[in-house]
């Protein structure tokens, strides 16, 4: 983040200086806007100063390094010792007679609290590129967490914890499980406009004026790609748009990504909101899972990556993030781990992936379009059902009501959510048309 500069109009010579009673950062995500606050009788009394102060503030600057863990630290701090001589005698471990971990042969060794290294390495270049300048810099804290409904009750811990009474804005409607992660750790929300029914679209406007008039400092959850439920994601020219808003209001970014790769095909595309806004030197929280694009639901693999605007700040973030681990689950599992790190990290099977990826999503886009012409040709009345070519990633948000819904179930048996989203991942070519005739005869005969 910039520095920002200060000035303050010239003092008299016999005008000594005054104290600096306090210096609050405010960082405007970009402006770097920041307020100096002055002792008001010293500054009535001796009149006008003159001053520069450079800074370099960081939304995180209120999180301290935390204390190693009492057991586990004691490996961190043995290992960083070179001392030929040195005995860890911290952990209760069995050893071999050459001091060496023993492994037993039933049973699979325990992660450090932060998770696999090679994992949280890789996420975190999938995520942003490898080669951007934030990673580099060390700039990201990222930790292992039990997918993304875990990785997200990481950083609500933290919000709750270092920033009391923050206020986190979800969009509406969202993911079923957004709310009761922050109920859960006491974080006050409250929801954005996302969806117009009118046109089965985004409300982009009352989406920007909710965000405008969130308090500063608002925490804004965004997803990242393939919005679920609705399939509706913003232009890339409207997420320039709440980039631009989210920076003017001093608000915080906080990403849940669960489809990269699967809602595009394409990894990189599917990112581009997120290095968007870490371009525009923006600090944000990013939570990922792997259920869905490499399947890994049961592994409970995912990530929280706090994204900071410097170093330091990020290995004090990332000690506060395994701290809030350690008495929630201890250590993250491994199997899971291991395999996105050695499929991302292996070119050839790196790149068998992408492939798959594009195959699974080009499914999807596929029997998108065969819904879409087979309600177009069966549909006389004229409706426009072109918001389902629209959509992208897995879900369709169909714009069905609960009674609609219910009689796609009760008379047509196609089982789906209440709120009117089916997946189309679960839908074949073969079953597009007997589809699209019950949507037909439930929009236009329930009411």
């Amino acid at each position: 983040m910039a520095s920002s500069m200060l000035s303050v109009a010239s003092a008299t010579p016999s005008a000594s200086l005054p104290a600096l009673e306090t210096l609050k950062g405010k960082s405007r995500l970009g402006s770097g806007n920041v307020s100096v606050l002055f002792n008001k009788d010293k500054r009535k009394s001796l009149g006008r100063i003159s001053m520069a102060v450079s800074v370099n503030v960081s939304r995180f600057e209120g999180i301290t390094m935390a204390p190693p863990d009492p057991i586990l630290g004691v490996s961190e701090a043995f290992k960083a010792d070179n001392d030929a001589k040195k005995l860890n005698l911290g952990v209760g471990a069995y050893r071999t007679e050459e001091l060496q971990p023993y492994v037993l042969n039933v049973v699979k060794k325990y992660l450090p609290i932060e998770g696999l290294a090679a994992f949280n390495k890789v996420t975190a270049e999938l995520l942003l590129g490898a080669d951007n300048p934030v990673i580099k810099e060390q700039r990201i804290a990222t930790v292992q967490g039990l997918s993304g409904t875990g990785s997200l009750r990481l950083a609500a811990a933290l919000i709750e914890r270092y920033f009391p009474g923050a206020k986190v804005l979800i969009s509406s409607p969202t993911w079923g499980n957004h709310k009761n992660i922050f109920n859960d750790a006491r974080v006050p929300w409250s929801e954005y406009r996302y969806y117009d029914p009118k046109t089965v679209g985004l409300d982009f406007e009352g989406m920007i004026s909710d965000i405008k008039a969130a308090p500063e400092g608002s925490f804004i959850l965004l997803h990242g790609c393939a919005h679920n439920p609705t399939g509706i994601d913003p232009t890339p020219e409207q997420w320039e748009k709440i980039a631009d808003v989210i920076q003017e209001k001093n608000h915080i970014p906080f990403f849940d990504v669960a489809y990269q790769g699967f809602a595009s095909g394409s990894l990189d595309e599917d990112a581009a909101s997120v290095r968007l806004f870490a371009a525009r030197g923006m600090e944000l929280l990013v939570a990922q899972s792997y259920s869905k694009n490499l399947g890994l639901y049961a592994e409970r693999i995912g990530a929280m990556n706090v994204v900071c605007s410097s170093a330091d700040a990020a290995a004090r973030v990332k000690s506060q993030l395994k701290r809030i681990a350690r008495p929630m689950y201890s250590n993250p599992p491994v199997h899971g781990a291991r395999i996105v790190a050695n499929v991302v990290g292996d070119p050839a099977l790196f790149d068998e992936w992408k492939a798959e990826m594009e195959m699974m999503a080009g499914r999807i886009k596929n029997v998108r379009q065969k819904l879409f012409d087979s309600l177009s040709a069966k549909d006389k009345s004229g409706k426009d059902w072109s918001f389902i070519l629209k959509q992208i990633g897995m879900f369709s948000f169909t714009g069905l009501s609960k009674s609609q819904s219910d009689n796609m179930t009760n008379k047509w048996h196609v089982y789906m959510t209440k709120d009117g989203r089916i997946s189309l991942a679960g839908l074949s070519l073969a079953k597009c048309e007997y589809l699209a005739d019950a949507i037909i005869d439930s929009y236009h005969n329930v009411s």
